[in-house]
């Protein structure tokens, strides 16, 4: 049996990073006459540079059904992770692709996840897949355990910058102004419902990240996994993960980058960080 996990590039990896045969599919950014393809081509930094001083509309675009059939390849057995569905049109995509997918290949099955969140909480739950498929589970068991997961699984974020979230409807343009005032940073959550939660306004960054690790332990965080990734802020990303390691020193901490999607919501200083509850 051929198993392979799939996602959309807002999970910021492009390549497998074990033995299972992964493949991500890109969504892409728009700004007036520019596109860019959130791909492993993608210079995010230019990206990220622009995106800074345009003053014009943006948006993003999820991938079609024949992306996600095509991604889907020749596998027989298949765990697509997408994006929330509160943000983008992927996860309908994904459903609509393995409806398709299954149709062509009738003893061939997809199963897809809406996650409810993005970026690290997505790569968490890859990851899920993974080891479940490595420790010799069936799909359905597969399917299942990422599913209860799920539920065990959250992300927090520090944003330092709303403006594209609130050209994009995203969040309240009140709330977008005063990120970046008096240095003032939001720090949120990915709701329940796949929606993104403002919770503090915090004043500095060390502010920004002792309220990200206090909402974290309130959410239920207990020194399991956690995976950060930044829009190129290297220094805050690291100062996290020693908070993190200080109260929990047993706790696996990674670091990352944002992609091209994750980039243009969270914006440059950005963090976001998938954790395990429990």
């Amino acid at each position: 049996m051929l198993f392979k996990v799939v996602s959309d590039s807002a999970i910021n990896i492009r390549k497998a990073k074990g033995s299972v045969p992964f493949a991500s599919v890109p969504l892409k950014i728009r700004a007036g006459e520019k596109e860019y393809v959130d791909d492993e081509a993608l210079d995010v930094q230019e990206m990220a540079t622009y995106m800074e001083s345009y003053k014009g509309k943006s948006g993003t675009s999820c991938p079609s059904v024949e992306d996600y059939v095509q991604a889907f390849g020749e596998a027989d057995r298949v765990i697509c992770v997408t994006i929330t569905s509160g943000l983008s049109g992927s996860y309908n995509a994904a459903r609509v692709a393995k409806e398709e997918y299954e149709s062509i290949y009738p003893d061939k099955k997809v199963f897809v996840v809406d996650s409810l969140s993005a970026g690290p909480e997505m790569e968490l739950l890859t990851d899920k897949a993974e080891e479940l498929f490595l420790q010799g589970k069936t799909f359905e068991e597969i399917c299942s355990g990422v599913m209860d997961y799920k539920e065990k699984t959250g992300l927090m974020f520090s944003l330092e910058c709303l403006n594209n979230l609130s050209n994009n409807g995203r969040v309240s343009p009140v709330v977008a102004k005063i990120a970046g005032v008096l240095g003032i940073r939001i720090v949120g959550r990915a709701s329940m419902q796949g929606q993104l939660e403002p919770m503090d306004k915090c004043r500095g960054e060390k502010k920004a990240l002792l309220a990200i690790v206090k909402r974290m332990k309130e959410i239920g965080y207990a020194g399991g996994k956690v995976m950060i990734d930044h829009c190129f802020n290297p220094g805050a990303a690291q100062q996290l993960k020693e908070l993190i390691l200080k109260e929990f020193p047993t706790a696996k901490v990674t670091q990352g980058l944002t992609g091209g999607l994750c980039s243009f919501y969270a914006e440059k200083g950005g963090l976001l960080a998938g954790f395990e509850i429990g």
